[in-house]
């Protein structure tokens, strides 16, 4: 009897002895991080002979080839059948509108001007596009949104017409019940505006700038819309004829013309807005030229060990603006250092802690470097328009757009929270590191639909953008918002975004330990994350 007694006592104290001991497989992986191994990447792609890493560029040639080799230095195996590249289809449009756009109205004709009042442009490929004496509507928000039972369409036709539409959500500073209250969601967004629009049969749609809404100023508008434009060659898309902005006082102008003034705009925030025709016709051409060529997004992969036709895709965009215009130093080169070779150097360093690992993730890690961010997120439009891999297969896209070169943050910020249920894996992992969840500091600006991972969204693919946020250990927030605020006024989309050898990146390779740690968690699971009640994406994602 002792003797069992004792027996027991040893099995007893076995068990309990393995089950308390910590779980190494859990840390597995994130010794192989690597600030040098980082910073050898980021001072490569961002360096002057690779010329900003535009498409289309020699830069595009050696960001591919050296992405290429990183592949298979890291024994990655090629991710689109026997290569490493996808094809993007990309066409170069310049658009050259008249210097006015004539305006017919019942207290008679006037022309706002293009630049000042307006701009245009268009990703249709015909040689001149013409607004001829074509009526004008005011739509609201221009939004149909089932789950928040809005519409500002109802009852209306604007086939052939043109539509005049605000920025951001239905309540936006008005009546925060309506939608998402400050934070926007994806029907807020300017590109949803002009999809929605090209839905609805419109010839043409303009959207009434404001700052305040917007988050950036009209000059945003004038320096992105000027000049060339890329975009998806999709011929058989259906497209407005003309995509538009107007400036405040253009707007103004407008409104005044057809008798009316800010109250029409206030309106469009209760239920029962309706469109309003203005009795106005607007007349406009535009030339344009086009150029198309091909681009490429970068597609590798570990195979998973059991449940191989699952997958787990990591992003980040591999390009930037090239050579532009000389800043204050007379520099031209946009190297985008942080924006986004930071984040492709991410890419290849969870690459390399899943190749660590002794055992093989269950399901497959993709780790996809898309083309033409910068752009408009087409190299990840074309993507999740032609996957490679089912997207109801694909259990997440985790992304990575520009890295925190400094020191650690106790705090992690999640763009666009409360969408889907990876940010639940974000809390867990945010547990283990000692950190907490901060608010995003500007709901209202949309982030979330600005980066890649919102093209896996828009497919109903539960996408992630998660990173440090301002609260630095030993140094506090306040030093954390200097940085920050450095980078976007000083450096971001600058020629002065500049490879830095003094960058600790002990930050960014905590945020890139809790984005291996999420994957490998998922890699290792059985379910899938879902979207959250309410989220304007679970729709999609339950039809697949």
């Amino acid at each position: 009897m002792k003797r069992f007694v004792f027996y027991t006592s040893v099995i007893i104290c076995v068990v309990l002895f393995h089950s308390c001991k910590p779980n190494k497989s859990d840390d597995e992986g994130l010794s192989s991080f690597n600030k040098d191994s980082i910073l050898e990447h980021i001072k490569v792609l961002a360096s002057d002979s690779f010329q900003g890493r535009k498409p289309f560029t020699i830069g595009e040639t050696k960001t591919i080839d050296y992405i290429q080799t990183q592949f298979k230095n890291l024994g990655l195996e090629p991710g689109n059948g026997n290569s490493y590249l996808q094809d993007v289809p990309l066409v170069n449009i310049t658009a050259t509108p008249d210097p006015t756009m004539k305006v017919q109205s019942a207290k008679g004709n006037f022309e706002l001007k293009n630049q000042s009042d307006f701009v245009v442009f268009t990703e249709k490929t015909d040689s001149v596009i013409s607004l001829n004496n074509d009526e004008i509507i005011f739509a609201g928000y221009g939004v149909v949104a089932p789950e928040y039972n809005w519409n500002d369409y109802a009852n209306i036709d604007v086939k052939g017409k043109v539509v005049l539409v605000m920025v951001n959500d239905p309540g936006f500073g008005v009546d925060t019940t309506i939608f998402k209250g400050k934070t926007e969601t994806y029907y807020g967004r300017w590109t949803y505006k002009y999809e929605e629009a090209a839905r609805q049969g419109a010839k043409a749609c303009f959207i009434i700038h404001n700052t305040e809404s917007a988050s950036y100023p009209f000059s945003v508008i004038q320096n992105s819309n000027t000049g060339s434009k890329l975009f998806l060659d999709e011929q058989n898309k259906r497209h407005l004829a003309l995509n538009g902005w107007l400036s405040a006082d253009g707007a103004k102008k407008l409104l005044a013309a057809a008798g009316k003034d800010t109250s029409l705009l206030v309106s469009a925030n209760k239920r029962d807005f309706k469109a309003v025709a203005l009795n106005e016709k607007l007349s406009l051409n535009v030339k344009v030229k086009t150029e198309r060529n091909v681009s490429h997004n970068l597609i590798a992969k570990i195979t998973g060990s059991k449940r191989p036709d699952e997958y787990i895709i990591y992003t980040a965009h591999w390009d930037h603006f090239g050579i532009g215009n000389k800043d204050e130093k007379g520099d031209s080169i946009y190297n985008g250092a942080l924006d986004n070779a930071s984040g492709t150097a991410g890419l290849l360093e969870i690459a390399r802690a899943f190749k660590s690992l002794k055992e093989k993730p269950e399901r497959t890690i993709v780790f996809l470097a898309v083309t033409a961010e910068e752009q408009g997120l087409l190299g990840a439009a074309y993507y999740a328009a032609h996957p490679v891999y089912p997207l109801n297969k694909t259990v997440a896209d985790l992304n990575m757009d520009v890295i925190n070169a400094f020191e650690k943050t106790k705090d992690i910020v999640i763009t666009g929270a409360g969408q889907n249920d990876l940010e639940d894996y974000v809390a867990e992992v945010a547990k283990k590191q000692n950190r907490y969840l901060a608010q995003e500091a500007h709901p209202e600006a949309g982030h979330y639909f600005r980066s890649d991972h919102f093209s896996f969204a828009k497919v109903g693919v539960p996408a992630l953008d998660a990173k440090s946020g301002i609260d630095v250990i030993g140094k506090g927030k306040e030093y954390g918002k200097h940085l920050e605020d450095d980078y976007t006024a000083n450096r971001y989309h600058r020629p002065s975004d500049e490879y830095n050898p003094s960058w600790t990146f002990e930050g960014g390779i905590e945020d890139l330990q809790m984005l291996f740690l999420i994957g490998k968690k998922l890699a290792n699971e059985s379910t899938f994350p879902q979207w959250k009640q309410g989220s304007e994406f679970k729709a999609i994602r339950d039809r697949r």
